[in-house]
């Protein structure tokens, strides 16, 4: 059987929600960006720290010891409604002992192609590309 996964959200008023798990943790979703990420920044951030976690994980299996991880993320939309992205684009900055550029992309790879569930539940025609940095 396959697994649900039951989350609410709570209208706070103009373009304002505040969602989560019942009972747990609530993050501010703002139309407006103004108290909080919009919907379409938090897929964004959704995105970038799904395939941030796989790839921590990923070089930690690898024998990478991270001293810091960064991804930057950017999207490209239509003009047209629905706005939908056409192209989402990762830089991921690492640092740490035994991080090289082949085991980075290696883990980014495996995170974008295979392990990450946001990435792979975004529409297949989406492009989506990355840049590996080290240091």
């Amino acid at each position: 059987m396959a697994a649900t996964k039951t989350l609410e959200l709570t209208w706070a008023g103009e373009e304002s929600f505040r969602g989560g798990v019942p009972g747990g943790p609530m993050v501010v979703i703002d139309g407006h960006a103004k108290d909080g990420a919009s919907p379409v920044e938090q897929l964004l951030l959704a995105a970038a720290s799904c395939s941030g976690i796989d790839v921590v994980l990923i070089l930690q299996k690898m024998r990478v010891t991270l001293e810091s991880l960064r991804v930057e993320v950017m999207g490209e939309r239509r003009d047209e409604t629905p706005k939908r992205f056409t192209a989402i684009h990762f830089r991921f900055h690492v640092a740490g002992a035994g991080a090289d550029e082949t085991k980075l992309r290696r883990a980014i790879d495996l995170s974008l192609e295979k392990y990450c569930s946001v990435v792979q539940s975004l529409a297949p025609d989406i492009r989506i590309t990355y840049d590996a940095i080290i240091g």
